[in-house]
């Protein structure tokens, strides 16, 4: 797969004043010292009942061991659409909170105790923060953490100009690296947690079941995880497009029964990437005998799917679900430095913190891949 050289191509999924390294009013100083003059910010806050309100505020200041990060770019997640319509996200959402948890920025304030950050580091944000106390975390299943919280869902995140963050969780970018595309660093992550648990061994095949962004990453993971031959099933043709254009070997319409005919296209790891039944049964579908299947997608909570019991018996099925990124983002914020995973099919729309509703709207939608909210705008 061919690396993306950031540093020497313009940002295009970059519009208007988003630059990369735009210090209007930034002093040059990389003390503790705040080096950003403004005081007041916007932020969009979700009051519930698929509502948002911009509102002015005053900057947040930093903390013991926490940065103030200038926010750049922020996804939309399937999280954000699900809590949006009042469906549970990683975590209890309690309104008004500034949502997203897919973003990156510039770090303008450091406090005290901090090391390793200073203002002017690019980074991306790493939302979920682990109790470290609970049964689950002191067994190394961090995932599973009965007291979770997350920026961006419990903690106000990234629609917002500037957010407050632990220094933890903050992780830096390469130079030359588009902020938008470290903002894909948190869903990349959990995607390469999928790509763990899927177990790939080299010259296998793989099949993903939907191309959204999640299932365009997975597909160029499991390139790099020596896949034989990676196909993906997607009903929407501009989808197939980019995941062609993203290394696919194919990708074929569900709907079409040739393609869905056991023996060429049957695979040893299938990754579902959707989260609705006919992807499910898909899925199955596509599973050669002794294959492992990773649910990866986040259904609605009352989602029920009648298992293939025979096929799980006869066909030696190992089913696996996926829940948010322990211990990835390092990975994956080396991956987007390093510049193995392209993004530049994946980003499609943008959208100022005051058009929320349209930026879920269009998430939703069967124009867009992935969209990306660009709170200075």
């Amino acid at each position: 797969m061919n690396c993306v050289n950031y540093k020497n191509r313009n940002e295009k999924n970059t519009t208007k004043g988003a630059t990369r390294g735009a210090k209007d009013g930034v002093h040059p100083s990389l003390s503790r010292v705040p080096y950003r003059m403004a005081t007041i910010m916007k932020a969009s806050y979700f009051l519930g009942n698929q509502a948002f309100e911009v509102r002015e505020r005053e900057i947040p200041r930093p903390g013991s061991g926490e940065v103030v990060i200038k926010n750049m770019a922020c996804g939309v997640c399937g999280t954000d659409v699900h809590i949006y319509y009042g469906e549970p996200g990683s975590a209890d959402v309690t309104p008004p909170v500034v949502l997203g948890h897919e973003y990156s920025g510039e770090i303008v304030e450091v406090g005290e105790g901090v090391d390793g950050l200073k203002p002017g580091d690019h980074v991306t944000v790493d939302p979920n923060i682990y109790c470290g106390r609970c049964e689950y975390c002191r067994d190394g299943k961090k995932q599973l953490c009965e007291s979770m919280q997350a920026v961006g869902v419990t903690r106000d995140g990234g629609f917002a100009q500037y957010s407050l963050v632990p220094q933890g969780q903050a992780f830096k970018l390469a130079e030359g690296v588009p902020f938008q595309a470290g903002a894909m660093a948190e869903p990349l992550a959990c995607c390469l947690h999928g790509i763990d648990l899927a177990g790939i061994k080299p010259g296998q095949t793989v099949c993903v079941v939907g191309g959204g962004a999640i299932g365009l990453m997975m597909l160029q993971l499991a390139r790099l995880s020596g896949a034989g031959r990676v196909f993906l099933s997607e009903p929407n043709p501009k989808r197939r497009e980019a995941a062609l254009a993203l290394g696919a070997d194919l990708a074929i319409d569900p709907a079409d029964a040739q393609s869905r005919v056991q023996g060429e296209n049957s695979a040893d790891v299938v990754i579902e990437c959707v989260g609705n039944h006919l992807a499910v049964e898909s899925a199955f579908a596509f599973a050669n005998k002794g294959a492992t299947l990773v649910l990866f997608s986040v259904p609605k909570v009352d989602a029920v799917f009648p298992l293939p019991l025979f096929d799980l018996y006869k066909k030696e099925l190992t089913v696996k679900g996926s829940f948010v990124n322990p211990d990835t983002h390092a990975r994956a914020v080396a991956l987007i430095n390093a510049g193995r995973v392209d993004f530049g099919p994946i980003i499609t729309h943008r959208f100022g913190i005051g058009q929320l509703p349209e930026a879920i709207a269009a998430q939703q939608g069967s124009e867009s891949i992935k969209v990306v909210v660009l709170p200075q705008e």
